[in-house]
């Protein structure tokens, strides 16, 4: 886990620090290969320069988002809609996490990706890579 990830975790209460603890553990588990840094003030992981999945204290708890997760497929995320293709997911307690879904998403994230790295080139529009 990258240091600027553990600094992040720190100054989070008690409670949330176990959330991301338990995220960022299972996050490095299923993408090996992904990159982790603190980027626009919150933890994200990478995969060729591409984000993947990160998480941020917001009021509603923790709220874990994976870029292209509107194309999972897959129950428990949720999709704002709008132009881009993230989802995510509330946490108030690490007991909510379900390690088999979370599992589940992360292998969806490295086989179903949009080109979030390019769409400043692109002016704002995005283009399936995966």
């Amino acid at each position: 886990m990258d240091e600027g990830t553990k600094e992040y975790n720190v100054r989070l209460s008690n409670n949330d620090q176990k959330i991301c603890e338990v995220l960022a553990s299972e996050i490095d588990r299923g993408l090996p290969k992904a990159e982790n840094k603190v980027w626009h003030a919150h933890p994200v992981w990478f995969l060729d320069g591409n984000p993947i999945v990160g998480y941020s204290k917001q009021k509603p708890g923790i709220r874990l988002m994976f870029w292209s997760g509107a194309d999972f497929g897959q129950d428990g995320l949720i999709v704002r809609g709008g132009k881009f293709k993230d989802a995510s997911i509330f946490y108030n307690d690490a007991e909510e996490i379900d390690i088999k879904v979370l599992r589940r998403w992360l292998k969806e994230s490295k086989s179903i990706q949009w080109d979030y790295k390019n769409i400043i080139k692109r002016k704002g529009r995005l283009e399936r890579i995966k």
